[in-house]
């Protein structure tokens, strides 16, 4: 019997395993429902596209959005060691200040920005060109660009152009502007959870570790969680804990794996013939998401990423760690706000030298660029359900994005935004024809959206932390009405953040693990 039981080793499954068995006399297992990490794409930070739809990705979609022309939205989720940070765009973005000491003034102590900054600091080593205010010596290696694009700088000189400054000491504390996207990578290669936490305590006789461990489900006895249901090479197994289950599996599986274990909302559990285990109605609401629209132009110079996989290049990257391979894709980007009365960024603009169609899955015809504006604080909100009762079936993920009219509004003002940065001279000196229609101005704008919005990759909130009612988990991230069972991961972010949620999810498994320590 282990004491721990963690369920998915993605982002903060893996910071858990590597803390927690940091004592010698606890014994932990970490389940993870995909493989190793060992395909190269992994470690090339340009070819996190190339791992879409693939055996490591859980290659969910949503339900089709009837604000965004009935489409079914293609949301990749990391299956594999590492989880999605073993295959995202590395932005490492911990968000603005004001948005955790929200999450306090919601009724968390202990989630406000003071208290957040130490476990986000813990987490970070500084690598070259980062950010004064990024921590050192933890296992996450973050750095600035090794080998930025000509065009980024041109990006940012047209930002200045179009009236966002630049923000080179990317500090948090005034995030307006634009810069550089700081990346988890060391040397030109990803940095992942896996290969930063995981791998190093893998070492130690205390640590277990199962891949192709897919959890079905939660057992509980008497009201308290005892261990994991999962399958192995076909074989249904059971894990126990003698201490406590840690579910770990991001927005998308913490909530699954509870409503297929009888616990969420009584009565859809009831309607789909799951024994209800406890009563916890706010399981699978909240849903968050960043939703973008891509702008998309065309360029003369035959300079963007689109090269990046050509003989020079690869030898550039196996013999230096440098060129065009060592891009995260997304190499600059800027905060605005869209009102100056507003008290922080609510949109985003993330810039590639590259034209990002279809996720990266549609081979472009030419070389361009794209802007994308980012929605960082929408007011629709979704939910997850089951499908049905059997464990691996994928649940239904409905966002219900732009079901609130202002968030539509604001992703008009973004794109126009994204306009007139691409409008500025040093950019506007690079445009050719578009490679995708462009967008028009006025009437045009929202039905461009509904047929080209896309997510950003940041699904939150189905796990709701809070006080109230509708909150799944504590302030401690202690399920509601059951012991020994926590969530630690992004799901359990009662509002998303004006940022990018990998660092945010790193260090709220960092703060979990001093939690489960004092709780020891």
């Amino acid at each position: 019997m282990h004491d721990y039981v963690i369920v998915g080793a993605g982002s903060a499954g893996c910071v858990l395993a590597s803390r927690l068995s940091e004592d010698p006399s606890i014994r932990v297992l970490l389940l993870e429902a995909g493989g190793e990490d060992r395909k190269r794409e992994i470690q090339i930070p340009a070819a996190f596209g190339k791992l879409f739809q693939t055996e490591v990705d859980w290659n969910y979609r949503t339900e089709p959005q009837p604000q965004l022309a009935g489409r079914s939205l293609y949301w990749p989720r990391g299956k594999l060691l590492g989880g999605s940070s073993s295959m995202n765009a590395q932005m490492w973005v911990r968000g603005n200040p004001i948005d955790y000491d929200e999450w306090a003034q919601l009724g968390n102590p202990g989630w406000s920005y003071r208290d957040t900054l130490p476990y986000f600091r813990r987490a970070e080593d500084c690598q070259e060109g980062a950010s004064e205010h990024t921590g050192a010596g933890g296992p996450m290696g973050v750095s600035a660009l090794r080998s930025p694009n000509p065009l980024t700088h041109a990006f940012m000189e047209a930002c200045v152009q179009a009236g966002i400054p630049l923000n080179p000491r990317i500090n948090p504390s005034s995030q307006e502007g634009s810069y550089y996207t700081q990346v988890s990578q060391r040397r030109g290669v990803r940095c992942s959870t896996a290969g930063a936490y995981l791998r190093p305590a893998m070492k130690r006789p205390n640590l277990e570790v199962r891949t192709l461990a897919h959890a079905t489900g939660i057992v509980v006895k008497q009201g308290r969680a005892m261990g994991i249901r999962y399958l192995q090479g076909g074989i249904e197994k059971t894990a126990e804990a003698r201490r406590e289950v840690l579910l770990c599996g991001g927005a998308v599986n913490s909530p699954q794996l509870l409503l297929l274990s009888g616990i969420g909302p009584a009565e859809e559990l009831a309607a789909l013939g799951i024994p209800v285990v406890a009563n916890v109605p706010g399981v699978g609401r909240n849903l968050l998401d960043h939703l973008m629209v891509a702008v998309i132009m065309g360029v003369r110079r035959p300079i963007t990423l689109l090269a990046a996989e050509t003989p020079v290049n690869l030898l550039k990257f196996l013999l230096l760690r440098k060129g065009m391979l060592t891009s995260n894709v997304a190499e600059a980007h800027a905060f605005v706000r869209s009102a100056p009365q507003l008290s922080a960024p609510d949109l985003e603009l993330v810039w590639a030298p590259y034209p990002y169609i279809n996720h990266g899955l549609t081979r472009p015809t030419g070389h361009g660029m794209t802007i994308s504006a980012v929605l960082l604080r929408p007011r629709s909100s979704g939910r997850l359900t089951l499908r049905s009762p059997h464990p691996m079936e994928p649940p239904r993920i409905d966002p219900r994005y732009l079901s609130d009219p202002a968030d539509l509004e604001l992703l008009v003002a973004g794109v126009r935004r994204a306009q007139e940065v691409f409008r500025a001279p040093a950019l506007a000196r690079e445009e050719t024809i578009p490679i995708e229609p462009e967008p028009g101005t006025g009437a045009d704008l929202p039905t461009f959206i509904r047929q080209k919005a896309e997510t950003l990759y940041h699904p939150v909130g189905t796990c709701r932390m809070g006080v109230d009612e509708g909150a799944v988990v504590d302030p401690e991230l202690r399920v509601r009405g059951l012991a020994g069972l926590r969530v630690v991961d992004a799901s359990v972010m009662p509002t998303l953040i004006r940022g990018h949620t990998n660092a945010p999810t790193i260090m709220i498994a960092e703060r979990a693990a001093d939690l489960l320590r004092q709780a020891s």
